[in-house]
């Protein structure tokens, strides 16, 4: 039995003649432990998956099964780090992590709640950032604030939903690596929301692309053959690397073009350069 599972889901948004099926026939199996990332163009309806996921929102059609059981709401066995930080301006970093360690862990101590909070605070080094307010972090440090918080919730399956895509370049590697080096430590099973292709391949241990909806439905797995840790230094030389890359590529950009060929509206790819290099 797999540790998350979609069976043919279906999701419609309206009514009657504006009614819009935004996933079609979605099938998913993720097992424990297991890291995978879905990779999609802007507007496929990526977000729209994670929220079926969260229990946020109910699916049209199919099923949503979470260690063998439907889901139906939210829970802090899925923690879920969003884009946009989601955190309360008018608490303290200690503050927005405290709410959460506290929704997870309403029967324990006060103290227990502190240490689990600093912990994990600490955990992604914003130590001496701990009394400071949202307004007076940097985007990554917001970020970091949004990811200990999901990780103090003591989560099972930790959810990201393009967490990184609002964030410079440095940033964003660098909390790739923290997440990465969070997640090695107890292989919590994880589910990754990107439209940027090499963050997938660097972080996750197979790649589905999402294609464009309406009627947005999940196309083939890549699998990632490389041995972690990985080294992003060493990832262009790497021959696995470079070829997965421009298999998903080519895949991206040849449903890209078929959708475009259907719309009359421009869809928005992600950024996609093929690498050149000798077979």
């Amino acid at each position: 039995m797999a540790y998350l599972e979609l069976n043919n889901i279906y999701k419609n948004y309206g009514q009657g003649d504006s009614e819009t099926e935004v996933l079609s026939n979605i099938n998913l199996s993720i097992e424990e432990g297991e890291f995978v990332a879905i990779v999609g163009f802007t507007g496929s309806g990526k977000t729209t998956l994670v929220n079926l996921i969260n229990g946020l929102i109910e699916p049209t059609k199919g099923e949503v099964l979470f260690k063998g059981k439907p889901v139906s709401g939210t829970s802090h066995e899925r923690g879920v780090i969003f884009q946009n930080y989601s955190l309360l301006p008018w608490l303290t970093v200690e503050q927005n992590v405290l709410m959460a360690v506290k929704e997870a862990f309403p029967k324990r101590e006060k103290a227990v709640w502190k240490r689990k909070a600093h912990y994990y605070i600490e955990m992604v080094g914003l130590t001496p950032a701990i009394n400071k307010l949202p307004k007076e972090l940097s985007g990554g440090m917001r970020q970091r604030v949004a990811v200990a918080r999901a990780l103090s919730m003591k989560p099972d399956m930790i959810i990201m939903d393009e967490p990184l895509g609002a964030l410079d370049a440095l940033t964003r590697g660098t909390l790739q690596d923290q997440i990465l080096n969070i997640w090695e430590k107890d292989k919590r099973t994880a589910l990754l929301i990107t439209n940027d292709v090499d963050e997938g391949i660097y972080m996750a241990d197979r790649i589905i692309p999402l294609r464009p909806g309406p009627n947005a439905t999940l196309g083939p797995e890549f699998k990632i053959d490389i041995d972690r840790p990985r080294d992003k230094t060493e990832l262009n030389d790497n021959e696995n690397f470079k070829q997965t890359r421009n298999a998903i590529i080519e895949y991206l950009m040849d449903i890209g073009e078929e959708r475009k060929a259907k719309a009359t509206e421009e869809i928005l790819l992600p950024e996609l350069t093929p690498i050149d290099f000798v077979k």
